[in-house]
């Protein structure tokens, strides 16, 4: 049966991390931080903090970056907070991350975008180099790092921290298949798109691994770039939004498939489905000064029912049950774009029931 992981919300932190405990209450398997109101390091490490670590635990539900961006800080850093998270979390930290899009990164963060696929390949082996420790630690690439005279003096708690990384386009999910150990998804994918576009994508990239030469397995291993025993993790997402009501539970799922047909980035998938109407009337709507987060009056609800899990516990469960044989798992998140606090607390609470009763 597929995993059921979480990205819980809270209007505070403290109300977040008690949705993660709630979430693993239920069975979740991991609990997922992103990165967008929130820094996801931060909310990984109240995450870590606030659930079950001791040895042998009941639960002991993982902890990830779901996503954390790769380009907004060092990566030497991004390996250091990976070795932090890892340690407070007892081994539990899975890493997340991803390119993001180009206007975020530029005018948002004031970083460049140029080249993004060749820089997150640096990205996560210099992280895994730095993981691994060694002096010198160096790479040469479009993202290039030079270190002597340093090692963290500190014991890892596992030789292996896993690394997921997001991606949408088919050549950055054949990035995630050759080089991670798990891809995760972006927060709309449906069973046909995992089916018919990420699949092919993924098998590309891990045959790729699989065909590199011996020798260069030998050093990457030697770097500390071996993979989990487990195996290639694939993570499905989706908005979930549940309710007695379905017509309701589509309501509150109409704004997050809202916010994002106003990305210009998602238009092509989009129309590919049939929609590029509503983005067209999305991305003038966000021209005129309505907030991205507040378009889901243009969402038709087959949209709605075609980009996310919404309705009645029995429906939410049978879409769920889509992806099983295309993922490992399927992280589901609450509708919150544009929803009022109290609104997005009922749906979490519908959520993570709907979770528990799937263990």
């Amino acid at each position: 049966m597929i995993r059921i992981d979480v990205q819980p919300w809270g209007e505070t932190m403290a109300e977040l991390v008690a949705a993660g405990r709630a979430a693993e209450t239920a069975g979740a398997g991991v609990v997922w931080a992103p990165e967008l109101h929130r820094g996801s390091f931060t909310t990984a490490a109240a995450l870590a903090a606030g659930t079950q670590k001791e040895a042998g635990g009941e639960g002991r539900v993982g902890v990830g970056t779901g996503i954390a961006l790769a380009f907004a800080r060092s990566a030497m850093l991004t390996a250091l907070s990976t070795a932090d998270l890892d340690e407070l979390s007892a081994g539990r930290f899975r890493l997340g991350l991803g390119t993001g899009v180009a206007r975020l990164n530029q005018d948002w963060h004031g970083v460049p975008f140029e080249r993004p696929l060749p820089r997150l390949r640096d990205t996560v082996s210099i992280v895994r180099a730095v993981l691994a420790g060694g002096d010198p630690i160096i790479h040469r690439g479009v993202r290039s790092i030079r270190v002597r005279g340093w090692r963290r003096p500190y014991p890892p708690v596992r030789e292996h921290i896993p690394i997921y990384l997001a991606g949408v386009g088919p050549a950055m999910v054949a990035l995630a298949g050759e080089v991670a150990d798990g891809w995760i998804a972006h927060e709309l994918c449906p069973p046909a798109e995992l089916r018919d576009r990420i699949w092919p994508a993924l098998q590309s990239g891990l045959a790729r691994r699989t065909e590199a030469s011996a020798g260069a397995r030998r050093t990457e291993a030697s770097a500390g770039a071996r993979r989990t025993e487990a195996g290639f993790d694939v993570v499905a997402a989706a908005c979930c939004s549940v309710d007695a009501d379905p017509a309701v539970a589509r309501r509150r799922a109409a704004n997050v498939v809202g916010f994002y047909a106003s990305v210009r980035s998602y238009a092509p998938a989009f129309a590919a489905g049939g929609f590029a109407h509503v983005c067209e009337a999305a991305a003038a709507a966000l021209k005129s000064g309505r907030p991205a987060e507040s378009l889901g009056d243009l969402v038709p609800d087959e949209m709605v029912e075609a980009y996310t899990i919404a309705g009645t516990p029995a429906q939410c469960a049978a879409r769920i049950a889509r992806y099983d044989g295309l993922a490992d798992a399927i992280k589901l998140s609450p509708p919150s774009y544009g929803v009022p606090a109290v609104e997005v607390r009922t749906a979490q609470e519908a959520l993570l029931d709907l979770a528990g009763s799937l263990r």
